[in-house]
């Protein structure tokens, strides 16, 4: 970004909303990914600490006292995220006020310097568009290695909507590509969902817009030990998606919020997970019995059941071919 002599006093078109704990290893790539940005608009970094106990909150003031107009920091002297109350996120939306919120945690980082003018051009463009997204590749720590992952929209398709995220119940992208509207109504309703998470954002979005993906890889995602998501058990996160889902259906009751119940509990659900923690999970597969029916519901059992063994015996006789 050029620096005039002049302070700039047009609006903030871009807000960066970046939240950091722990991070000391990572943040200076999340920042330097930032104050990199060339853009013809203005825009800020909200980069909020969350309490960090190592060395976070001291780069992000280096940071902040190098690129005032850019790096905006919060240091908050108690953890918010642990409280599970929504305060973080009521923080972070009261503090970024531009058009549009564009989204990097301290452990992740952007590669391209145009990524934020390529993603304003598109959303000043469509104006259904919501959302923007972009491609991305994922780090991961323990072995030094990249790996490019694969969208789910083919190169020949750029716009998504809510009726094909659900169906597909995959990611469309993660977090740190997202670019979104800064819309105060579709904020301040997505902040009902209780227990919500980036799978709820993506929901509150879509419902009120489109999508759109460039196929333009501009972001690393970081995977380590230290990472919440990333050290999370898979009983864990498969709960944690329960709960983050059952928010949204418990606000929403239509067919968009039942249908991504009903695909957690078909695609991400192991059936010796389900049997092992039925009782856990009867909240949750009793809103699919109510929506879908007790037939329909004990079907999916049995299919799922038939592809777990299948997918066993394949292991099994491929593991005998290789003796």
């Amino acid at each position: 970004m050029n620096i005039n002599e002049e302070k700039d006093t047009r609006p903030i078109m871009v807000s960066i909303r970046c939240t950091a704990y722990n991070h000391e290893k990572y943040i200076r790539d999340a920042l330097e990914g930032f104050v990199m940005q060339k853009t013809n608009f203005r825009f800020e970094a909200i980069v909020h600490d969350d309490a960090s106990t190592d060395g976070t909150a001291a780069i992000i003031r280096e940071y902040a006292e190098k690129y005032p107009d850019i790096i905006k920091p919060i240091f908050e002297k108690e953890n918010q995220y642990s409280k599970h109350d929504g305060s973080l996120g009521r923080i972070m939306n009261e503090a970024c006020v531009g058009k549009y919120i564009a989204m990097c945690e301290g452990d992740d980082y952007w590669t391209d310097p145009y990524k934020l003018q390529k993603q304003v051009d598109i959303l000043e463009k469509y104006k259904d568009v919501i959302v923007c997204c972009h491609l991305y590749q994922e780090y991961y720590e323990d072995i030094k290695s990249y790996t490019s992952v694969q969208p789910i929209l083919s190169d020949k398709f750029c716009f998504f909507d809510l009726k094909y995220y659900v169906s597909k119940e995959k990611w469309i992208t993660q977090p740190l590509t997202c670019m979104y509207r800064n819309d105060k109504n579709v904020i301040n309703h997505y902040l009902k969902y209780i227990n919500s998470k980036d799978l709820s954002l993506f929901f509150c979005l879509l419902k009120n817009g489109n999508g759109y993906l460039l196929h333009r890889n501009m972001a690393i995602y970081r995977k380590h030990s230290g990472g919440v998501w990333t050290g999370t058990s898979e009983k864990g996160r498969i709960m944690s998606d329960y709960r983050c889902i059952k928010g949204i259906y418990d606000i929403e009751r239509d067919d968009y919020s039942a249908e991504l119940l009903l695909n957690q509990f078909k695609k991400s659900t192991p059936v010796l997970f389900y049997l092992k923690n039925i009782k856990k999970l009867r909240p949750y597969t009793n809103i699919i019995i109510e929506k879908y029916g007790i037939s329909y519901f004990i079907k999916v059992i049995i299919i799922k059941t038939y592809c777990s063994i299948r997918k066993e015996a394949s292991h099994i006789v491929k593991s005998y071919i290789k003796r």
